[in-house]
């Protein structure tokens, strides 16, 4: 059966069972690669999306419940006009070799969304359940201090 389902604001109908992750309906039907395969039980957050703003893991979500729009990192931006948190994650070289970074941003972009001027508690509460192996967190943090300061002033 069809399902109808609105990602980074274009409608597509996919055919496939209900119980497919949105992970995969990304990945491989519509072709979105942003958003990153780590864990599959959503500990890691290499694959976090927003669900009509709220971050969320896409390896966890079933298609039957996707509730509203889905937001993937193509959607926050392009190398050629960067959402203010990407611009902030390449001026603090956040990424080294960049598998979590998708998952990462998409997660800072929340809570920015929902918390403005995050302190360094509130930004490591939001961000626990996003794991890096190469270790950037110092970095990571600053970046989303960083663009909570240029949202602001914005």
């Amino acid at each position: 059966m069809a399902t109808s389902v609105t990602i980074n604001g274009k409608t597509h109908q996919v055919d496939l069972p209900d119980d497919v992750p949105l992970l995969w309906v990304l990945r491989d039907e519509i072709g979105l690669t942003g958003t990153k395969f780590g864990c599959g039980v959503a500990a890691c957050g290499a694959c976090t999306v927003h669900i009509d703003g709220e971050a969320v893991r896409s390896c966890q979500v079933p298609l039957s419940d996707v509730w509203g729009e889905v937001t993937t990192i193509e959607g926050i931006g392009s190398p050629e006009a960067m959402s203010t948190v990407q611009q902030a994650w390449v001026d603090h070289q956040v990424a080294q070799c960049g598998y979590c970074q998708s998952g990462q941003i998409m997660q800072a972009a929340a809570l920015l969304a929902e918390n403005p001027a995050p302190t360094d508690a509130e930004i490591d509460e939001a961000m626990q359940g996003n794991l890096c192996r190469c270790g950037t967190y110092p970095r990571i943090r600053a970046a989303i201090h960083d663009a909570a300061a240029k949202m602001k002033e914005a």
